[in-house]
């Protein structure tokens, strides 16, 4: 009966069927014609190879997977064309005052990595259209110093600079450490998150406006409508995939064509920076600062908590400091999990020659605040947390990170847990304590992040476990609801659609009718905003 059906719709073709490939592009793939393709998909020729059909790599399979990555990739050409047509309402000038002014905030030499990724940074600030940049690199590779001398360079230029954090802690992290940076300069730092007081909100909003805040540091408080900047030259947008694409565009409206920087926590999968961010300009820091040593990770089972807690008794003993992560604020009679406030009283009985701290999501912002700084101070020896800790946290003298029930966390929030330490000259150590019996997929988890520590391996191996939609959350972030094409399937045909369209664009083989309906293609397709 659906054989019939879809026999009769392939006969209702007309027979001069627009395709959407240009001619050239099927030729240097051999690919047959839209046409002849939808009936050899559907009614494949007898000879055709059942190893091609199975593996999704038949001509005519391959052709419509192509078609549908051309058009998704045509429509980001196009919004990257329309955002380079744009014009800055400033221009960003570059001397010497301006570098040294820059060098006198840093407290280290940058990586070469680092050094790459800021010339290619300020380069596009330079120019007379906005920058459109994602910055990504492993966990503690140092992308925050380089966004810090980015924002530099634009307020040395009399323009504002916006930096938007996904959480307050987050957003107090950030500000407590550029504060501290910029603090021998001559910038005003200012930070406006939701739980600001009306008074210091009110003060906060206009210094925004009048220009005497130099640097804000916020949450999604930055893009509320009363907040207005005199002359923003800089947004940064860290942890990318946290804010909706309305959020993103709103902050970006908040200037007259400002430069964004857009900058992950963990790298992005090569897939998903052709599909979520193939509008973006990329720049990736592959290297880690020197003497950072990796963090030696180890499974451990229940049964061997006294062992760890001995273990991370000599740390403390030696003068380093620990994390114990918990995957809830407070124990709940419908799980067996155990939980950070219940759990801190009873390390505080087990450590009592040390400091146990307490942090959680549900704390007042200046009690959180608190807390860190009695940490990263070394007053606090053992701090027992939720995973409001995951990013943004930097202690060079914590060497041990605890993750209670690891088999309940994901693949990337582990490593990001993990690269709470190891930001020392000090051997640091991650054990993950787990309850079993383990499923598959914990197992498969767990077992990922003890055998590497490399970031990228881990994004890539976490794609295929949960999916790019899961990855990222697939409406907000930008990646595709496709029919025919499998974002993990199919990458390498992603990364030849990419290539293509732009090539297509560039040289104009694309046909005019195609242009004139992709926004619709993407509005209905790919559940995506139009590309205008």
């Amino acid at each position: 009966q659906l054989r019939r059906l879809v026999h009769d719709v392939l006969q209702r073709l007309p027979p001069a069927l627009e395709d959407p490939l240009p001619a050239a592009l099927r030729r240097r793939h051999a690919l047959p014609e839209r046409r002849e393709a939808l009936w050899a998909a559907h009614f494949p020729a007898a000879e055709t190879s059942l190893e091609l059909l199975n593996a999704f790599r038949s001509p005519a399979q391959t052709r419509l997977i192509l078609e549908e990555l051309f058009l998704f990739q045509l429509g980001l050409g196009l919004r990257r064309r329309a955002h380079a047509q744009g014009r800055k309402r400033w221009t960003i000038r570059v001397d010497d005052a301006i570098r040294r002014s820059a060098l006198a905030v840093l407290p280290f030499r940058l990586t070469p990595g680092q050094k790459t990724a800021l010339r290619a940074i300020v380069d596009d600030m330079r120019q007379a259209q906005p920058m459109n940049r994602l910055l990504q690199g492993d966990v503690g590779c140092g992308k925050t110093i380089v966004a810090l001398l980015a924002a530099l360079v634009v307020m040395e230029n009399g323009l504002q600079v916006a930096f938007m954090a996904p959480t307050e802690l987050l957003a107090e992290q950030h500000y407590l450490s550029i504060e501290r940076l910029l603090a021998p300069s001559r910038f005003r730092v200012t930070s406006l998150t939701g739980s600001v007081g009306a008074k210091a909100r009110r003060e906060t909003v206009t210094a925004i406006e009048t220009g005497a805040a130099d640097l804000v540091v916020g949450t999604h408080a930055l893009v509320q409508r009363e907040v207005r900047f005199r002359a923003l030259g800089l947004a940064i947008i860290d942890e990318q995939h946290r804010f909706g694409v309305l959020q993103r565009a709103t902050l970006r409206d908040k200037g007259r064509q400002p430069d964004v920087l857009v900058m992950t926590a963990t790298p992005i999968p090569r897939t998903l920076a052709l599909t979520s961010y193939g509008d973006l300009d990329v720049s990736v820091i592959r290297d880690l600062p020197p003497g950072r040593r990796p963090v030696k990770t180890k499974l451990e089972p229940e049964s061997h908590r006294d062992a760890v807690y001995a273990f991370v008794r000599r740390r403390l003993q030696e003068g380093r400091q620990a994390y114990v992560v918990y995957p809830l604020v407070e124990e709940s009679a419908k799980t067996d999990l155990k939980a950070a406030t219940t759990m801190a009283q009873t390390l505080e009985a087990l450590f009592r020659d040390h400091t146990v701290g307490l942090l959680h999501g549900r704390m007042k912002p200046d009690e959180r605040g608190a807390v860190m700084r009695r940490f990263a101070a070394g007053e606090v020896h053992l701090l027992v947390s939720t995973t409001v800790i995951e990013v943004g946290v930097d202690v060079p003298n914590a060497t041990v990170m605890v993750i209670e029930h690891a088999e309940r966390f994901g693949l990337a929030q582990l490593h990001q847990l993990r690269g709470r330490v190891g930001r020392g000259p000090h051997q640091s150590y991650c054990r993950l304590l787990y309850q079993g019996p383990l499923s598959q997929m914990a197992r498969t988890r767990l077992k990922a992040v003890a055998g590497s520590t490399n970031g990228f391996d881990i994004a890539e191996q976490d794609l295929l476990l949960r999916g790019p939609g899961e990855m990222l959350g697939t409406r907000q972030s930008g990646v595709p609801t496709l029919q025919v094409a499998d974002l993990i399937r199919d990458r390498d045909l992603m990364e030849t659609a990419q290539r293509e369209a732009f090539a297509a664009l560039r040289d104009a083989t694309v046909a005019a009718s195609v242009l004139a309906r992709l926004d619709d293609t993407w509005t209905e397709r790919f559940g995506l905003a139009g590309v205008g």
